[in-house]
C-alpha cells in the first residue's frame, strides 16, 4: 500500500495488520463470527459482525457489549501500529474496517440505550478517522 506524505503536517494514516487466518475462517470456512472472535479475540471484524447481528435481532445491550469489545481491541491494535490517538484510519484498507465498523456499531447501540454523549463522540470519531467509513456506515 502506498502512503502519501501529508502536506498539512498531520499524522500519517494508520494501517492495521491483516489477519489472514481470521479472514480465511470467515470466508473459505464459513465459520460463524462467534467462533472467529473466540479464536482471534483481537480481530475487530468478528466483534463488529456480532454487534450487527445482535442489533438486527433487537438485542441492543448485547450489540453494545460486542461493539465496545471490538472497539477496545481495535484501539489496542491501532496503538501497536503506531497510532497516537488521532489521524486517518483509511476505510479502503481491509484490516481497518473491523475497528471502524465497531465504532459505528457502538455509536448506534449507544444511541438506542440513551447514551447521547457517547453516540455523538463515536460518530465524530468515525468521521474524523475516515470520511468514507462515516459515509458508508452512518445510515
Amino acid at each position: 500500500m502506498t502512503t502519501h506524505k501529508n502536506l498539512l503536517g498531520g499524522p500519517d494514516p494508520t494501517y492495521l495488520p491483516e489477519n489472514e487466518d481470521a479472514y480465511r475462517l470467515l470466508g473459505e470456512e464459513s465459520r460463524p463470527p462467534v467462533e472467529v472472535a473466540a479464536a482471534h479475540p483481537t480481530f475487530s471484524l468478528a466483534w463488529a459482525m456480532l454487534a450487527d447481528d445482535a442489533f438486527e435481532a433487537g438485542r441492543v445491550v448485547e450489540s453494545y457489549a460486542y461493539a465496545r469489545t471490538g472497539y477496545h481491541r481495535g484501539l489496542d491494535a491501532l496503538r501497536r501500529a503506531g497510532w497516537k490517538g488521532h489521524g486517518p484510519i483509511p476505510w479502503e484498507h481491509r484490516a481497518n474496517r473491523g475497528f471502524l465498523r465497531c465504532l459505528a456499531a457502538l455509536a448506534r447501540a449507544a444511541g438506542e440505550i440513551g447514551e447521547q454523549d457517547e453516540t455523538e463522540r463515536c460518530w465524530q470519531f468515525l468521521k474524523d478517522s475516515s470520511e468514507e467509513a462515516y459515509a458508508e456506515l452512518k445510515r
